[in-house]
């Protein structure tokens, strides 16, 4: 496929590259974007990525059997207008599924690979999968040249959809335990599982957290499984079924401070409201509420809510919940709260982790499940390139990279994904990345799409 790629976009240059749309990135925001754009624009589009299925990314593609979406069925389309497709695409499979359904991750990254392959075909030569990484970016007379390691890639537009940022470095983990095989820095690699009866600590205890505990668990491991953070929080559960009762009136019109906003979310929870139903309402108006906050309120949000959000708002489907309950009862996960001081290598073997208040322990191996780190520190080689050159720069608070409300970094140069984080606060679950697809697709569709430089 490189092989196309390469005659398309250099054999008429001026042709092709003022019609084509190059998409870095091949994970579930780049498969969206590629099925909208071939879909709703007559241009060809590149899709650059070393993925062999793209879809499927960090968040599907190294997803095991006992991970499950933390999301119903029937939110996870890809099409806005048609909730039920991914259903219809289960039962096909023949897969008993109802749309009330939490399915395993994996299968959802089969759901968008085929989709992908759908559209590859259904393109008519118009879309092309070049199988590389992105190493570069520049511009040029004629818009942009995407390099990688498979040959350089022409196009007028370009949109970067490459997912999350790599974790940031802790302080107190010294250089010689990052260079320790004990110390797991990437929680989705593969790396030497420790002995079943020999003690592990989980930096972390988010839905990646629960996660590798699951991991470790299903592989045999006996040994006790520790998981900290600095308020020892884990995710709640989602209800068997979805709220029966409608969607609470938090009479949310109109500016708030986010000191207001929590004062009516008490007040609908004390007044009988259900917490699911409160947090999927203001879930859906998130957006709006962080860009009519003042800086004061979102860096408090940041300070001292945001771990409270994420818990209730990303939530453990029922049968993840029942087993991490069946953990913690045995004796064998433990969530607790703590303030990291150092690591270090263990003359014995494996790791000796001081917390805060407490003797220095030794730990098999450590595994950082801390999320993505602020930019641009914890930027990717080809993001830090762009943060380099000047070509991105950081959005608010570090979260991702600065953008327009459409995703446009600047001319010819937008944003898809969980990057937007920071000018918006919903990136990272499917249906809101959906939106963003929507709107970007439609920015292009209405700007007459022109070469960027002059």
């Amino acid at each position: 496929m490189s092989s196309l790629v390469e005659v398309a976009v250099t054999a008429s240059r001026d042709a092709v590259t003022s019609r084509t749309i190059a998409i870095v990135g091949g994970g579930a925001s780049g498969a969206l974007l590629a099925h909208l754009l071939i879909r709703h624009m007559d241009r060809h589009v590149v899709l650059i990525a070393p993925d062999p299925s793209p879809g499927r990314g960090v968040a599907y593609g190294a997803a095991e059997p006992w991970h499950i979406l933390n999301a119903r069925a029937g939110s996870m389309s890809i099409c806005p207008d048609d909730p039920m497709h991914l259903v219809r695409w289960c039962r096909d499979r023949g897969d008993a599924v109802e749309g009330t359904d939490f399915l395993p991750r994996s299968l959802y990254g089969d759901y968008l690979a085929d989709q992908f392959a759908e559209t590859l075909e259904e393109s008519g030569g118009r879309l092309w999968h070049h199988v590389a990484t992105a190493t570069a970016l520049r511009r040029d007379a004629d818009g942009y040249v995407v390099y990688t390691d498979a040959g350089p890639v022409r196009a007028e537009q370009v949109i970067l959809a490459v997912g999350n940022p790599r974790q940031q470095r802790l302080p107190g983990i010294s250089d010689a335990a990052y260079a320790s095989p004990h110390l797991v820095t990437d929680p989705w690699s593969a790396y030497p599982k420790p002995a079943a009866d020999e003690p592990v600590l989980l930096l972390g205890t988010g839905l990646t957290a629960v996660d590798v505990a699951l991991s470790l668990t299903e592989a045999g491991h006996r040994g006790p499984i520790e998981a900290i953070s600095r308020r020892g929080l884990h995710p709640l559960a989602h209800p068997q079924l979805p709220p029966s009762s409608a969607h609470p009136d938090l009479l949310l019109d109109g500016a708030l401070t986010l000191r207001q906003l929590l004062s009516r979310v008490r007040l609908a929870i004390a007044g009988g409201a259900d917490w699911v139903a409160v947090v999927d309402t203001l879930r859906h108006r998130a957006d709006r509420l962080w860009a009519e906050f003042s800086d004061g309120d979102r860096e408090r949000f940041l300070r001292h809510v945001v771990r409270f959000w994420d818990v209730h708002r990303h939530r453990m489907a029922p049968p993840v919940a029942a087993r991490i309950a069946e953990l913690q009862e045995q004796g064998t996960l433990r969530f607790s709260a703590g303030r990291l001081r150092s690591v270090e290598p263990d003359p014995r073997g494996g790791l000796l982790v001081e917390i805060e208040g407490a003797a220095p322990r030794r730990y098999a191996v450590v595994i950082s499940c801390t999320g993505p780190g602020a930019l641009p520190g914890s930027a990717d080689p080809f993001l830090n390139g762009l943060f380099q050159d000047g070509t991105v720069r950081p959005g608010p608070y570090g979260l991702g990279v600065d953008t327009d409300p459409d995703g446009r970094i600047q001319p010819g140069l937008w944003l898809v994904g969980p990057l937007r984080r920071g000018h918006t606060w919903e990136t990272t679950a499917v249906p809101e990345i959906r939106g963003q697809v929507d709107r970007l697709v439609a920015a292009l569709t209405t700007t007459n799409v022109e070469s960027p430089v002059r």
